[in-house]
């Protein structure tokens, strides 16, 4: 029985982790329009950019050196790791998988870069 739980509360958390995430932006979205409503109800004049949704900052910049972070960590931790596979063969062989998110940030970090120079000389 308790080789079903473990990989049942590992699977079952990223789930969770999105469900907290949405009911925040959920019940932020509603407190938002409740408090536009009430200043409505007293006859405050709303101007077009209280009525506009409020935007994230696109940051490809933070969003690249995140991830080349992630990519870094997971290489040295691959190689620091002790211990063998089934197979014999070392922990250490799985340093590859931090490339993806290395490369990603790479990725993000050429597009800001490239993007930056464009806003600069157009």
């Amino acid at each position: 029985m308790d080789y079903f739980l473990i990989p049942l509360v590992v699977m079952s958390a990223p789930v969770f982790i999105i469900l907290i995430v949405l009911r925040y932006s959920y019940r932020r979205t509603q407190a938002r329009y409740n408090t536009l409503l009430q200043l409505a109800d007293k006859g405050v004049a709303l101007t077009p950019e209280v009525l506009l949704e409020p935007r994230v900052v696109y940051c490809e910049r933070r969003r690249a050196l995140v991830l080349i972070g992630g990519g870094l960590g997971l290489i040295a931790m691959f190689l620091a790791l002790p211990g063998q596979l089934d197979n014999g063969l070392g922990i250490d062989r799985l340093w590859g998988i931090g490339l993806l998110p290395l490369m990603t940030g790479l990725g993000y970090l050429a597009s800001w870069w490239l993007n930056r120079r464009g806003d600069v000389r157009g």
